[in-house]
């Protein structure tokens, strides 16, 4: 029986404050709390809220036929409690329904697995813990930062005790096979691997207000014979991973997305052969096809889907060398803050601001760069590393004048 899996990212990042060269020595304040505020504040009232009263109300009206997932990154969480209770307490709404399930990650929203090990298995546990806590959920699934993945954290994560893995299906992994299967990780003997149709999610995600695109405007009944179409082959899973933030935010209320949403379910269990599933449940239902072996990194961002989103320039070579380059005087402080800290440093998002990418993946690193330029946010990111090393007594290096 095919199955539906549909899954969202929950997640903002701790901004960083503008920070000077003159502010180095001076000022140890490095978050800017209030354009945090300011932010969840709209985001909360654009998606999170409206797209989770949709969501319960879906469960509802479908009596349990209705499942979901959500990964919620520990920088939003600490957020929402420190601005908006409301938000955490709808998402315990959705987890009580006993449809939704919630899939662990690094909390920080981190590369630290590209770097540390011993940092990727503490965030990892504290992501769990959380979420325990929480949502009264132990965590099965695990889905890794912008949902970068190789064999090598396969077989870390399997260890560690998860049943299921989330990647990208890109079709440099896949050449001639399709998504739409449950596959086993090279070298693991009972992780299942769950690869996100990127397609189907990105019709949604990213072209659904497209006026250019040539089957706008997207209606639930053609998206739903899109997925029906899938199975004339047999496949049994279509993964739909995309950002929460895509209900709302990155597509307003007007183009239509919460109608869409919110007919999508009945236009897919029209056709009594299809379901609804959360990964573990998918996982469990369907056996791998075949094993899949992913030497180099793979993830969902750009056309590239690799890590130079990151880590593609000599900017976010240096600025994410550096950060990682501290953990050790950090450890050795023995400093909560100072740990927590230098975790804040290390969310994604600080060197995706720092990419040079042009073109279409320039576009979109664009819609979510605070900063005036890349070289921008370099400076004002190292400015800060270079004060917060000062804190634990290391020499201070030269600001970088590369991008002056």
């Amino acid at each position: 029986m095919p199955s539906v899996c549909l899954y969202f990212q929950v997640h903002q990042p701790c901004r960083l404050r503008h920070y000077t060269f003159f502010d180095i020595d001076h000022n140890h304040d490095y978050e800017d709390e209030e354009k945090n505020r300011l932010i969840l504040h709209k985001v909360v009232d654009k998606c999170y809220l409206p797209a989770n009263r949709i969501m319960l109300n879906l469960i509802r009206r479908y009596r349990g036929d209705f499942r979901i997932s959500y990964s919620i990154t520990g920088t939003v969480i600490d957020q929402l409690e420190k601005y908006r209770m409301d938000v955490l307490d709808s998402f315990k709404r959705l987890a009580d329904t006993g449809c939704v399930e919630f899939i662990n990650e690094t909390y920080n929203h981190s590369l630290s697995f590209l770097f540390s090990l011993r940092e990727f298995k503490e965030q990892v546990t504290l992501h769990k813990k959380k979420m325990t806590s929480l949502f009264g959920q132990t965590g099965k699934t695990f889905r890794h930062t912008e949902l970068i993945y190789n064999n090598d954290l396969a077989n870390v994560v399997e260890k560690m005790g998860y049943r299921v893995i989330l990647a990208e299906g890109a079709d440099k992994i896949l050449g001639w096979r399709s998504p739409n299967y449950v596959y086993q990780p090279a070298g693991c003997e009972s992780l299942k691997l769950l690869l996100r149709n990127y397609r189907l999610s990105d019709d949604v995600a990213f072209r659904f207000s497209n006026t250019k695109w040539s089957e706008y405007p997207l209606m639930a009944d053609k998206y739903a014979h899109w997925i029906h179409h899938v199975n004339r082959d047999g496949e049994t899973l279509i993964n739909l991973f995309m950002d929460y933030e895509t209900f709302g935010e990155h597509q307003w209320q007007e183009t239509g997305i919460f109608e869409f949403i919110r007919m999508l379910p009945r236009e897919i269990i029209k056709n009594p052969a299809f379901r609804f599933q959360t990964p573990s449940e998918a996982a469990g239902d369907h056996e791998p096809v075949a094993p899949l072996d992913v030497p180099d990194f793979v993830s969902w961002a750009d056309m590239d889907r690799d890590l130079s989103a990151w880590m593609g320039n000599t900017l976010q070579k240096d600025a994410i060398q550096t950060l990682y380059a501290m953990e050790a005087k950090v450890r050795r402080r023995k400093d909560e803050n100072i740990l927590r800290t230098w975790r804040m440093f290390q969310t994604s998002d600080h060197f995706y601001y720092m990419c040079t990418k042009y073109f279409a993946d320039g576009d979109v690193h664009k819609y979510f760069n605070p900063y005036a330029s890349p070289y921008d946010a370099y400076i004002n990111y190292m400015n800060i590393l270079d004060d917060f090393s000062g804190t634990m007594g290391k020499k201070r290096s030269v600001v970088r004048e590369a991008a002056s």
